[in-house]
């Protein structure tokens, strides 16, 4: 297994194996890489039993990711998301309604969601990078006005505040 330079790497509680097949089962491209058990050795230090989950290694779309069963230490928060670039409303859609499905309601604004272990995503269609970037400032900021009053990003809506 070749190794990217950069991998994330989620910590949750117990649940780095649950998350892993759920995040795997919503992309098309993705898959279980490896699985890693804890052993006796720290176990005076991590107390977790020998046999259980420690890491699993995972790809989605082609970026691998880790995710950690360290216990329940760390907690995730909105100071980093995981952004999904989408095509189209319903590829945008189909994501907003998979990764928000038992997350925090709360959490879902301007297309940012929570998931149901508290990891932070961005549902965001490929275009809204460009109408942001625009060399005309009032095109930007009509389409910021416009995404700052939505929770799932419409992209009609903001093609329709970057047309003007």
């Amino acid at each position: 297994m070749q190794l990217q330079k950069i991998t994330p790497c989620l910590w949750f509680d117990t649940q780095a194996a649950e998350a892993a097949q759920f995040y795997c089962s919503i992309f098309s491209n993705a898959r279980i890489v490896s699985v890693s058990h804890y052993g006796e050795a720290g176990r005076e230090i991590h107390g977790k039993p020998a046999g259980s989950v420690l890491t699993v290694v995972f790809e989605l779309a082609g970026q691998t990711f880790t995710a950690l069963n360290g216990g329940p230490v760390f907690k995730f928060n909105e100071a980093i998301s995981l952004q999904v670039n989408c095509d189209s409303q319903s590829e945008l859609d189909y994501y907003w309604a998979k990764l928000s499905a038992g997350g925090a309601e709360a959490a879902q604004q301007c297309g940012w969601l929570s998931d149901k272990y508290g990891v932070s995503w961005q549902i965001v269609p490929s275009v809204l990078a460009t109408m942001m970037a625009d060399a005309d400032p009032g095109k930007s900021e009509r389409v910021m006005a416009a995404l700052l009053q939505m929770k799932k990003l419409d992209i009609a809506a903001l093609q329709q505040a970057y047309a003007g």
